[in-house]
């Protein structure tokens, strides 16, 4: 088939990379978000699905909006077949989804209808699945409710990062978008439609979401640690200025913390929750770069009775 892919992150490069290397479909051309401002200078940089796509000879657009009508002109006359899609960031309008003869097929990173939205890696991990992985399906206007092709498992590690399972349902996923691909061509998938049951909701992680309640259990802080790392990042408060929280991991064996309290050695720094402490192992301080949790510790000198969080 003739396709044009969609995409924008780092996530999505796999997903190209696996269609470009397949001997059965050609990469016409490429949609990504326009250049946006990055780095201190706040230059404008190319997204880097648009980076690999010119090393690769690729076409690249890159509508203000997927509704200006140049794009659309222009994409009835590359012609597409299908038109895959990984993270690409931006709303598709129905005057869109009708040009390829196959529509529009999202890579989404969850088991749908699970987690339909924005962020289904992050909401995974702090609700503490044990499984998630990676659904193509057939791009309607509605949000993430299309009939779905295939789908790959995934299982949660206990000490994984929101950036650590998506970088590998970015790779699992990638395999199967092709293997979509592939399917559609020769007419052996067919999308089933998503039950009604077990729908859940994953909105963006918001950087107020991202704030630690001390009073949860510390199950509950570990997750959310874990769910918001890279991005937006966790964080506390301290002496008025916000701590983000790298890395933690929980203290069964520490029960005597109230919660937000602080207990700092040479080598360790715990903090107390609704349950049970939790160990952090790596923070960074507003305006500083990450350290060591002890490190910052020693250099703050941390008074008794001082608490993180308000």
């Amino acid at each position: 088939m003739k396709l044009v892919f969609a995409g924008t992150p780092e996530v999505a490069v796999p997903a190209l990379d696996a269609l470009i290397a397949s001997d059965r479909h050609e990469v016409a051309a490429v949609v990504t978000r326009p250049d946006a401002p990055a780095g201190r200078g706040r230059r404008l940089v190319a997204s880097p699905v648009a980076q690999r796509a010119e090393e690769a000879g690729i076409e690249v657009l890159k509508p203000r909006k997927p509704r200006d009508e140049d794009f659309l002109a222009r994409l009835r006359e590359i012609g597409p077949d299908c038109c895959p899609v990984v993270a690409y960031g931006a709303l598709l309008p129905r005057v869109a989804l009708d040009v390829p003869a196959h529509g529009w097929v999202n890579l989404h990173f969850s088991l749908l209808p699970a987690w339909r939205g924005a962020a289904p890696v992050q909401h995974s991990i702090m609700a503490g699945d044990e499984i998630t992985g990676a659904s193509t399906f057939q791009i309607e206007e509605g949000l993430d409710s299309g009939p779905v092709y295939g789908t790959v498992t995934e299982a949660v590690r206990p000490t994984d990062t929101s950036g650590d399972l998506l970088t590998r349902l970015a790779f699992a996923g990638a395999g199967l978008l092709a293997a979509t691909m592939d399917g559609i061509e020769d007419g052996s998938l067919k999308a089933v439609p998503q039950p009604a049951d077990g729908i859940t909701l994953a909105p963006k992680i918001t950087v107020e979401d991202a704030e630690i309640d001390w009073s949860a259990p510390a199950l509950r802080v570990d997750r959310v640690v874990r769910g918001c790392t890279p991005a937006p990042g966790a964080w506390t408060t301290f002496r008025g200025e916000r701590l983000k929280l790298v890395t933690a991991q929980p203290a069964a064996d520490r029960t005597d913390l109230a919660q937000g309290a602080l207990d700092a050695g040479k080598q360790h720094v715990y903090v107390g929750t609704g349950s049970h402490a939790v160990e952090l192992l790596w923070v960074q301080p507003q305006g500083k770069k990450p350290m060591r949790a002890a490190d910052w510790a020693r250099g703050v000198r941390i008074a008794p009775g001082e608490v993180l969080g308000a």
